[in-house]
């Protein structure tokens, strides 16, 4: 390839500047100025597909990649790049036949072997998978994505010891390295220690990591402090061995801390496995007070069935995780005495005016500010169906029975692999999984024959309370 001027090697640089703090049209605008003066600038074709893959034009992207491809056919970032991309929109036949052809050209490339291993694990042959992440680290021991996606094998397949381990090769919220003074916790003795556990993940992340304070104080830490989303904070005031909790929004109190950490590393450190998982069920609760007031709010008649039916829109696999609506949910119109109600906030919620016929739904969500309150609400419930969202996480910290309905496509590694129980959450969760398709149909014919069964063994009628506001 011959030089670009340098009129749009400057603008493949502000371009660049743009995309790295997320300036995604200004970043388009450079990359375009950059292709219109210099047609061939294949980086330029390149970043401007990544820009538009963020803003969620696929066709467009797609259509970059492939120019840059022409231009550059030896380049390893445009095969990547296109081949995740196809992989995103499940077109896996494309995508390996893209991979096998750069596996000609570059056959040392880690991140390539990675990438074939994302494809391998999309398609369940997980044994396949792994050999390509084990391939990447034996070429490339620093590449931390290979070491990172295998956790996820390791872990779905229960095999925790070296799952852990290959976990922490994950790179989000190291941010609180800048932000508490102390080293972080690796493990070591805690006798008499001050540790900060920051906050990592969405909700439910949190929700399932914070059974770890006990444990900690269990080691002998002296104090426990936890990082949280602000709309936690108040329910994690009730975590077991916590003595701080601080939202995110809010300064961190103090210098005074030995170690930090962060949720996702603690199974590591506190020697996690499948039969010494901690599960001191319930290890959340709610406020009495709160739980009379939310039981003047509910229907006082019939089996009260707490429902979430969508999760973050923002999260990679939320597309085969949420329901697409609540019209699926018509084989429960069956089951007598049954009123649901709704758990959703925010995406979803709008969807409760747009249920199928004899589907009694409750919508309490303007009285919901908090997790605090959510937690109230949901131990006045019979029971929680959830999808794999935050609402399951916090029905089993909470002890009560849930239902969560799994997706065949990208089980989250938590579930674990084939279970219908959560060792996170015995006794009390049951897991139905989408079988070897990605349809819902089968699933809620299945919680349709379920609730039949629970329908009988549950009481009709809820002792009436005074209202409480």
């Amino acid at each position: 390839m011959s030089p670009a001027p340098v009129g749009a090697e400057a603008c493949f640089r502000k371009g660049s500047r743009c995309l790295e703090v997320n300036d995604f049209p200004g970043a388009e605008r450079a990359f375009r100025r950059a292709i219109q003066i210099a047609p061939d600038l294949a980086e330029a074709h390149v970043n401007l597909g990544v820009t538009l893959e963020k803003t969620g034009a696929l066709k467009e992207a797609e259509a970059c990649y492939g120019r840059a491809l022409s231009l550059a056919p030896v380049s390893l970032q445009v095969h990547l790049n296109l081949g995740a991309l196809l992989v995103n929109q499940k077109r896996f036949g494309e995508a390996a036949k893209l991979y096998d052809g750069a596996l000609d050209l570059f056959p040392t490339a880690a991140a390539l072997w990675s990438n074939l291993g994302v494809l391998r694990a999309c398609l369940k042959d997980e044994s396949e998978a792994e050999r390509c992440f084990r391939r990447a680290m034996a070429l490339d021991s620093t590449y931390a994505k290979a070491r990172f996606n295998l956790s996820y094998i390791l872990l779905r397949q229960g095999r925790l010891e070296e799952g852990w381990q290959a976990l922490e090769a994950r790179s989000w919220n190291l941010d609180l390295l800048a932000k508490i003074p102390g080293p972080r916790w690796r493990g070591e003795n805690l006798e008499g220690k001050a540790l900060l556990v920051g906050c990592e993940g969405g909700y439910g992340d949190m929700i399932q990591f914070g059974r770890y304070a006990s444990v900690l104080k269990g080691q002998g830490a002296a104090r426990i402090g936890m990082v949280c989303h602000p709309a936690l904070k108040k329910l994690f005031a009730t975590l077991p061995g916590v003595d701080v909790v601080v939202a995110m929004d809010e300064t961190i109190p103090g210098p005074d801390w030995d170690y930090w950490t962060l949720p996702q590393s603690l199974p590591l450190h506190c020697g996690t496995r499948l039969d010494t998982i901690p599960a001191p069920i319930p290890y959340l609760r709610a406020s009495p007070e709160e739980v009379l007031r939310w039981r003047s709010r509910l229907p006082s008649q019939g089996i009260r069935v707490g429902l979430a039916w969508k999760g973050n829109s923002r999260f990679e696999n939320d597309a085969d995780r949420s329901l697409p609506g609540l019209d699926l949910l018509a084989p429960w119109t069956a089951v007598e005495g049954l009123h649901f109600v709704s758990l959703q906030q925010g995406m979803g919620e709008d969807e409760t005016a747009r249920i199928p016929k004899g589907l009694e739904l409750f919508d309490p969500s303007s009285w919901i500010k908090d997790f605090s309150d959510t937690a109230a609400l949901v131990s006045n419930l019979d029971l929680v169906i959830s999808v794999d969202t935050a609402a399951a996480h916090l029905a089993g910290a909470l002890g009560k029975p849930c239902w969560v309905l799994l997706p065949h496509y990208k089980t989250d590694w938590r579930w674990f692999k084939d279970r219908e129980d959560s060792p996170w959450y015995p006794g009390s969760m049951r897991l139905f999984r989408q079988p070897d398709s990605e349809r819902w149909g089968p699933v809620i014919e299945a919680v349709a024959a379920a609730l039949k069964g629970f329908s009988k063994n549950q009481p009709r009628t809820w002792l009436p309370v005074a209202p409480q506001g």
